[in-house]
C-alpha cells in the first residue's frame, strides 16, 4: 500500500494526509472546495481545549434540549420535524450515556496528545495561525452548574489534565476585561488557541510541498474497494475520470456517513450546526477592552478567542436541523449579545457571521480506524473537537496504515516465495 487517497482537506484531512506522508505515502487529497479548509474548519471557536473534553451524552441535556426546543436562540435547539436519521441518531446517543465517563477520559487524553504535534508540525513546517498560550478560563454563573463542573473535573484529572478551581476575584484577575460578577470557574493553563482556517491552509501548503497532489474543486461521484485497493470516480471541471489507490482515509466531515455507506460501511454521523461570529477590532479601545484569555461561558454554551491583535472570536451553540447551511439571525444575535454583556468596551459594529456543520457521531467519539474492506480507514466524526483532538486521530490512523502496509506486503511476499518454490 503506497498510494492513498484523503478524502477531505478540512483540518482532519490535512493533518491525516500530513501523517502520512511522515511515514512514506504517496497522498492525494481531494476535496470540493477550491482550498482547504473552506467548511466546518473555516471559522470555528479557535480553542484547542482537553478542558472541553466531557461528552455530551448525560441525561442533564437530554433535559434542556427539550426545555429550549421552541426557543430560536436557545444553547441547543432541535428541529422537531421528523427524520429517520436525527430520531435514530438521538436513540443512539441516549444509549451512549453509559459510556459517559469512559468517553470523557479517553477524549482528554486524546486532546492532550493532540498539542505537541499541533505546534511541532507549525514550527517545523513555519505554520503562522496565530496562537494565544494564556490558558482557557471556565465561567460559571451558578452554584449547580459549578458543582458538576467539580465532577467533570475528575475525570478530566483521570485523563491527565490539570485544571484548578478559581474564584470570582481570580477569574477577574486572569481575565481583567471581564464583566460581570460569577459564582466560580476552572482554569486550564495548558490550552490555548489559535485560527483553524490559517493552521489547515498552512499545512496544507506543507503537504502540496512535500508532494502531495492537491486535487481540489473535485467531486467524489463513486466510491469502491476492490481487488485490494479502492477505486475512485472523479468530476473536475465538468470532466470525468477513474483513480485507483492502494487506500483511502474518509475525513470528509458530514459527507462521510454517504462515503462509508459505499464501502459497506455504517458511521452514522449527524450533522450539528454550530455559529460564530468574528468581531473584528478597529479600535485600541476594542482591543484593549477585548479578552486574551480564552473563554467558555458554560450556562450560554459560548466560547471566545482572541486571534491576534485586531480579531475575536466567539462561537457556540448546537443546531439539529439536518444539513442546513443557512446562517439563522436569531443564532447569531445571542453571540453578539454576549459580546457586549461579557466585554462592554468591545465594538460590534463589525461583525462577520458564520455556521458550519459539525460531524457527530452518537457517542460522542471520532471514527478512527479501519473499515470492513481492505485499504478503507476513517479519520471523522470529531463533533465539536476536530481542532482539538484532529493531530492525535491522524497519528492514530496513519499508524495503522503503515501497519496495514507492512502487513500486506508481508502477505504478498510470502505468496511469492511459496509459489516459487
Amino acid at each position: 500500500m503506497k498510494t492513498i487517497a484523503v478524502l477531505g482537506a478540512g483540518i482532519t484531512g490535512v493533518t491525516t494526509a500530513y501523517a502520512l506522508q511522515e511515514r512514506g505515502f504517496a497522498v492525494s487529497l481531494i476535496d470540493r472546495q477550491r482550498y482547504a479548509a473552506m467548511e466546518t474548519s473555516f471559522a470555528n471557536g479557535g480553542q484547542l481545549s482537553a478542558s472541553n473534553a466531557e461528552v455530551w451524552n448525560h441525561f442533564s441535556t437530554i433535559i434542556k434540549g427539550l426545555k429550549w426546543m421552541l426557543k430560536p436562540d436557545a444553547p441547543l435547539l432541535v428541529n422537531p420535524k421528523p427524520s429517520w436519521h436525527k430520531y435514530s441518531w438521538m436513540a443512539e446517543f441516549v444509549a451512549a450515556i453509559g459510556q459517559y465517563e469512559k468517553n470523557t477520559i479517553e477524549t482528554t487524553r486524546l486532546a492532550i496528545a493532540s498539542r505537541q504535534h499541533f505546534l511541532s508540525w507549525a514550527q517545523k513546517e513555519g505554520v503562522a495561525f496565530d496562537p494565544v498560550k494564556r490558558g482557557i478560563l471556565h465561567i460559571y454563573r451558578d452554584k449547580k452548574s459549578f458543582q458538576h463542573a467539580e465532577r467533570v473535573n475528575a475525570l478530566l484529572k483521570q485523563g491527565g489534565l490539570e485544571r484548578r478551581a478559581v474564584t470570582n476575584a481570580e477569574m477577574h484577575a486572569i481575565e481583567p476585561t471581564l464583566a460581570g460578577t460569577y459564582h466560580g470557574g476552572f482554569y486550564t493553563e495548558s490550552d490555548f488557541t489559535g485560527d483553524i482556517h490559517k493552521y489547515s491552509a498552512g499545512l496544507a501548503e506543507a503537504v502540496e510541498r512535500r508532494g502531495a497532489r492537491m486535487l481540489f474543486e473535485t467531486d467524489i461521484l463513486s466510491a469502491k474497494a476492490e481487488n485490494g485497493g479502492v477505486t475512485l470516480a472523479l468530476s473536475h471541471g465538468g470532466s470525468e475520470r477513474t483513480e485507483q489507490f492502494d487506500g483511502v482515509v474518509v475525513c470528509a466531515g458530514v459527507g462521510s456517513r454517504d462515503l462509508a455507506a459505499q464501502f459497506g460501511d455504517r458511521v452514522n454521523i449527524y450533522p450539528v450546526k454550530g455559529y460564530s461570529i468574528t468581531v473584528h477590532l478597529p479600535d485600541e479601545e476594542s482591543q484593549r477592552g477585548a479578552p486574551m484569555v480564552s473563554l467558555l461561558d458554560d450556562e450560554t454554551k459560548i466560547v471566545s478567542s482572541r486571534l491576534g491583535k485586531d480579531r475575536l472570536r466567539v462561537a457556540g451553540t448546537a443546531e439539529y436541523n439536518g444539513y442546513n447551511r443557512d446562517i439563522r439571525d436569531a443564532r447569531i444575535r445571542p453571540l453578539t449579545r454576549w459580546v457586549r454583556e461579557c466585554f462592554p468596551t468591545v465594538s460590534t459594529e463589525n461583525v462577520v457571521p458564520w455556521a458550519g456543520l459539525r460531524p457527530m457521531m452518537p457517542n460522542m467519539m471520532p471514527r478512527v480506524g479501519a473499515g470492513k474492506m481492505q485499504g478503507v480507514f476513517y479519520n471523522t466524526g470529531h463533533g465539536h473537537l476536530g481542532w482539538t483532538l484532529c493531530a492525535a486521530t491522524a497519528e492514530i490512523v496513519a499508524s495503522q496504515v503503515q501497519a496495514a502496509a507492512r502487513s500486506n506486503s508481508g502477505a504478498t511476499a510470502a505468496a511469492l516465495a511459496i509459489k516459487a518454490a
